[in-house]
């Protein structure tokens, strides 16, 4: 029988709380809610108000693995949904607004992935995102140092960077912005991406192309599109171990020296909050939003 347990007044089916999704460490489906529960304070503000794309892997990283935005079927009358334009027609997409939500959502066993807007203003970017993924025999070393470098850079246009794990291999950079078209964002991003190659050329590149990245960070700007999606901050990830898209200080950036200095698990992150509260904090206050130049 599917245990039901009450949160915040809904009554929320979970199923299957014995199963390992993460075989390297016996990682639960049970320890998955609980993890999702203890972090909601730091993680929702981070999902609300924007439409959830739902990277599933119900039978852990090594199962089948899927996307999916539209409303899953089954989707409680109680969760939050909106239509949201598209250039393939308007879709119906859940926003996950309270912890009722979050927990029915880290039922399905999910990847958090959010777009750079809210729902009142499709396609008007509020926030910077530059996803630097590293390519073999680069690591999150050379990230760091890539990072350190636009953080600079957008500080010079007025522009305050924050870093996370990707919750893999790399880094992201995350800035809020005053609202202003994806594009313009894009454009942006893909200029500073140019710049940093320029200035790195033997450590950046800002082509996708395979062939170019060995060795090198490849600097991603093309997630600030108002189609793409970013790994939400606190997110599990589907991979071998629970390992989180973990925000992390400038500190810990400059002082990287080796990858496992930025991983982060499931279990770190309660002492983490503790130490430090949520560092992503001052990118859901708008006053302190810069302004594309």
């Amino acid at each position: 029988m599917t245990p039901i347990t009450e949160v915040e007044g809904r009554r929320v089916a979970l199923s299957n709380l014995e199963k390992v999704l993460y075989p390297a460490t016996g990682f639960t489906k049970g320890e998955v809610l609980h993890y999702y529960a203890t972090t909601s304070a730091v993680l929702l503000p981070h999902l609300r108000d924007r439409p959830l794309s739902f990277l599933r892997y119900p039978d852990g990283p090594d199962g089948q693995m899927f996307f999916a935005k539209n409303v899953p079927p089954g989707t409680p009358d109680w969760v939050t949904t909106a239509e949201v334009p598209r250039s393939e027609g308007p879709a119906r997409m859940v926003l996950v607004q309270d912890l009722a939500s979050l927990i029915w959502a880290a039922n399905l066993v999910t990847e958090f992935h959010t777009p750079q807007w809210v729902i009142d203003a499709p396609g008007q970017a509020d926030r910077l995102v530059f996803d630097l993924d590293p390519g073999p025999p680069a690591t999150a070393v050379e990230c760091c140092e890539v990072a350190l470098w636009l953080r600079e850079r957008l500080a010079a246009d007025g522009i305050e960077a924050y870093a996370k794990t990707s919750g893999s291999k790399g880094l992201h950079l995350l800035a809020a912005l005053q609202p202003c078209p994806s594009e313009g964002a894009t454009e942006y991003a893909k200029e500073l991406a140019v710049e940093a190659e320029k200035a790195m050329p033997r450590l950046v590149v800002h082509r996708m192309t395979r062939s170019l990245r060995p060795g090198k960070v490849f600097v991603d700007w093309s997630q600030n599109a108002a189609r793409k999606t970013t790994a939400t901050p606190y997110t599990l990830r589907a991979r071998a171990e629970p390992l989180v898209s973990a925000p992390v200080t400038w500190s810990e950036v400059e002082e990287c020296g080796a990858p496992a200095q930025l991983t982060f698990r499931a279990q770190d992150l309660a002492p983490r909050l503790q130490d430090y509260g949520d560092l992503l904090g001052p990118l859901l206050d708008q006053e302190r939003a810069g302004s594309l130049p």
